[in-house]
């Protein structure tokens, strides 16, 4: 049956990227659209010129045979070319297509080949020796683009040039024929693809999801209906641009509602840029929210005892009232009187330790986050809610309104949305932000759109107020051998809320008894094992360590004292290595591969049942 009809929009019609782009720049010229820092200093890039470097790239595309339709690659860091490479792409008609910074060249050479990208951009000497792996392969593709062209001064080759080239050679197309950049946009109409994203492929090969025009300009406006975005707003651009998350906020919203976005340095330099730019909306995946929750929750551990004690009372008071205010109960005067007072001695200074003094309104997706994690933030007073959605779906499907954060949920259906919850449990999507389809995958297609629906492949259940939960994912659900169905993503959520386990795998699908295979915060038990004078020299010699499997197992003792008797864990192992996303055990967006994981690690899971 239809569980939830999003509210109608206010909208004229769907749009596409160059239509929408081109009307904020000439509304905003001089504002400045991106900055991003080199050599210690923030450097400014009005709307203008970043309009002006995207025609560039646009003519020079043409100017070598780009036709409407066709696929260019992009891999790389965040960085301005990177978006400027993407918009110069949709602008003319052609099709965008990012690749993870950190694939191996046999992943880039997959993508490269089956988007029949003509065209790709490199970020480095590092991304273009993994194109020279396999440059004979690829024959469709005319021409490699390098943009920062440090230790290949020396390198030359016919079918590389640099960003500064290439963009001198639209320069002169653009001289020659002025209208040519804006004539291939109005040729772009909003069911044309303008990106291909390719999914992390957690259960096999990475599949392309066509979005169009449509589906990018319409979710612009959809998420700022839910939330109001301004153009004053600040954002920090570091998650995966060709992830769809990030490419919401750093081009696709940013382009309709002309805020500035700040580009981080390097990934590792992500804490002290946040600092440093202070932004005014903040969004990440989960992972990183609880990096940021267990190193706040280690270093009052450490603190001295007065100000250890007067933290944990403040906690208190701002856990009484987030709960009363993510259950939409009314908050005491007196409760709400506390709650200024530590905020003011207390949260206000934590939070501009952090970075997050500024902000506004904060977005955690991609993966389900730890319940515990977003309490602990909506307690220390920032606004931080958990969204929903899938790349087929553009991205979002669900978001809290501000002011309306119900704990447990992921929010409401976002304007002219519908959701249905199927018979067992799945939840259906329908919306202008489905998409067309997968790239060469019709069947894949069929099976993942039906009558218009989307099937999601997650299970969920929608509460009386329209406020959907996600249960897990539908292919997750453990039958035990008592047939009891558990839903290890629940139990999974809480053992990660622990400082010490960075992720867990719930075994025991058909079996008679819960199992987990643990991964460990490192940083936080290597601190641990150091306070404690516990003595090792290798990743394996820690986890192993008998200290530091009681510790676990304290971790996981308190987890199973709220949960169901059926759902406690019985046994654990913690796993002897870290696992990496080149070995394939989790995604670029640190998801793990489930299978992977249960192939890799089969002989320690049969060993706990034995």
């Amino acid at each position: 049956m239809e569980a939830q009809k999003g509210m109608a929009m206010n909208r004229k019609s769907l749009d596409t990227v160059p239509r929408v782009f081109s009307r904020t720049v000439k509304n905003n010229p001089e504002k400045v659209a991106l900055r991003t820092k080199k050599l210690g200093l923030w450097h400014d890039i009005s709307f203008d010129r970043f309009y002006n470097q995207v025609q560039k790239i646009g003519c020079a595309l043409v100017s070598m045979g780009f036709e409407k339709g066709d696929a260019a690659c992009i891999i790389g860091d965040n960085a301005v070319e990177w978006v400027v490479a993407d918009l110069g792409i949709q602008c003319v008609g052609g099709v965008s297509v990012g690749i993870y910074a950190t694939n191996a060249w046999q992943q880039v050479e997959y993508v490269v080949s089956h988007s029949d990208a003509k065209f790709l951009f490199v970020e480095n000497e590092e991304q273009l020796d993994k194109w020279l792996h396999f440059r004979d392969q690829v024959p469709l593709l005319k021409q490699v683009i390098v943009w920062d062209t440090r230790g290949l001064t020396q390198f030359s080759d016919p079918m590389v040039t640099t960003f500064e080239d290439f963009l001198e050679k639209g320069n002169q197309e653009l001289q020659q024929n002025p209208g040519l950049f804006s004539g291939r946009g109005e040729q772009v109409t909003t069911e044309d693809t303008a990106v291909i994203i390719y999914t992390s492929g957690t259960t096999g090969p990475p599949k392309g999801a066509m979005l169009t025009h449509g589906n990018v300009t319409w979710m612009a406006d959809a998420v700022a209906a839910t939330n109001k975005v301004y153009d004053t707003d600040q954002v920090l651009s570091f998650l995966p641009l060709c992830h769809i998350f990030e490419r919401l906020f750093t081009v696709f919203i940013q382009i309709r509602y002309a805020y500035t976005v700040n580009f981080v340095e390097k990934p590792d330099t992500v804490m002290q840029n946040m600092m440093e730019v202070s932004p005014t909306v903040g969004y990440a995946v989960p992972r990183i929210w609880e990096k940021y929750y267990s190193n706040v929750m280690i270093k009052m551990a450490d603190a001295d005892w007065f100000k250890r004690s007067v933290f944990r009372a403040a906690l208190k008071i701002g856990e009484r009232r987030a709960d009363k205010v993510m259950h939409f109960l009314p908050v005491p005067l007196y409760l709400q009187s506390l709650f200024y007072l530590v905020d003011f001695v207390v949260f206000r200074k934590l939070r501009e330790r952090l970075g997050f003094e500024r902000i506004r309104i904060a977005y955690s997706g991609a993966a389900p986050i730890s319940q515990e994690v977003l309490r602990f933030f909506q307690s220390i007073g920032m606004n931080l809610i958990e969204g929903y959605g899938q790349t087929e779906g553009t991205g979002v499907t669900t978001l809290s309104p501000e002011g309306r954060v119900k704990f447990g949920t992921v929010g409401q259906a976002l304007p002219d949305t519908d959701i249905r919850i199927a018979e067992d449990g799945e939840i259906l999507v329908r919306s202008p932000g489905v998409f067309k389809g997968y790239y060469k995958g019709e069947d894949a297609t069929a099976k993942t759109i039906k009558e218009g629906w989307l099937l999601t492949g997650d299970v969920g259940e929608m509460d009386a107020d329209g406020f959907l939960k996600i249960t897990d994912r539908k292919k997750d659900i453990i039958v035990t051998a008592g047939g009891k169905n558990i839903t290890p993503q629940y139990i999974e959520n809480k053992l990660k809320a622990s400082v010490y386990i960075n992720d867990a795998v719930v075994i025991g699908d058909r079996r008679k008894f819960l199992t987990c295979l643990i991964m460990i915060d490192e940083d936080n038990v290597v601190k641990y094992a150091q306070d404690n004078k516990i003595q090792f020299s290798t990743y394996r010699d820690l986890t192993g360590s008998p200290e530091v499997i009681t510790l676990i197992d304290k971790e996981v003792a308190t987890v199973n004292q709220t949960l169901a008797r059926v759902e406690n864990i019985r046994k654990f192992t913690i796993l002897p290595k870290r696992l990496y996303e080149e070995d394939g055990e989790v995604t670029p967006t640190m998801k793990i591969k489930r299978k992977i994981v249960h192939e890799r690690f089969a002989d320690i899971i049969e060993g706990m049942y034995q």
